[in-house]
């Protein structure tokens, strides 16, 4: 069931936040995001993410969209 909901893109927020001794709540503090959908974020669950979201996030991290969001390789790629 994972495999159907799956994006091919994963979020690195917990190790980006980990890196830079953040917590999530802090995080929501800065961007102005509930926990909640900070959460979904974090967990892969998301199916959409509004530029100025993600503006707002790898502003508060100081990260390029790069660093936050890869891509999961395929099966087909591995």
């Amino acid at each position: 069931m994972a495999d159907e909901l799956s994006s091919g893109i994963h979020c690195r927020l917990d190790e980006l936040l980990e890196e830079r001794q953040m917590t999530l709540t802090r995080l929501s503090e800065l961007v102005g995001l509930s926990i909640v959908n900070l959460s979904v974020l974090k967990n892969d669950r998301a199916r959409a993410i509004r530029f100025s979201t993600l503006q707002a996030i790898c502003v508060a991290l100081d990260c390029e969209v790069g660093q936050l969001l890869v891509k999961v390789p395929d099966q087909a790629d591995s």
